[in-house]
């Protein structure tokens, strides 16, 4: 039996181009803790990952998504995520699940999803280097950690932080 069996996580990949082991690693880690997963897109069709190595079949589109259904959002980075940024059925996603005091994680350039939410102003987190202005200027304050907590909130730098990032949502879960 795992340390949050039971919990219920919506992992949003993009419809194509999200990043393999952004999403395979933390799903690795909230599955052996007992978590369920749904897979959110925008699209019902296979997504291919940047490199090549997962095809997943999304289980639900986000416009679909009711967040009181789910415990937990991790938005999945690569280039495709970047279809979510200024996405409203993704911010109302992040939106939502932060004000019902759920755990909202981003990795690699997604963190740019719950800034231009609104989610980041004034707090600690990290991102893909090609983003750091972006959230800055949305008022995260920055910190470079590989992988980063404030409150609710957890964000990851990318693929080498990507079992950090799944490890850390299980003990905010718990």
């Amino acid at each position: 039996m795992g340390k949050i069996t039971g919990k219920k996580i919506l992992i949003v990949i993009a419809s194509d181009r999200f990043r393999d082991e952004e999403y395979k690693h933390p799903r690795i880690v909230l599955e052996k803790e007992g978590a369920e997963i749904t897979v959110g897109s925008s699209s019902l069709n296979v997504s291919n990952g940047v490199k090549g190595m997962e095809k997943v079949k999304p289980d639900i589109l986000l416009k679909d998504v009711s967040t009181s259904d789910y415990d937990t959002v991790v938005f999945v980075g690569g280039a495709g995520a970047r279809e979510y940024f200024n996405d409203p059925v993704a911010q109302r996603i992040a939106k939502e699940m932060f004000n019902e005091n759920k755990i909202v994680g981003a990795i690699c350039i997604a963190p740019v999803i719950l800034a231009n939410a609104g989610l980041l102003k004034g707090k600690k987190a990290t991102v893909f280097s090609s983003e750091i202005d972006t959230i800055k200027a949305k008022g995260a304050n920055y910190t470079g950690n590989p992988v980063e907590q404030d409150g609710k909130i957890i964000t990851a730098i990318g693929p080498e932080a990507a079992y950090d990032f799944g490890k850390k949502i299980v003990e905010a879960i718990k």
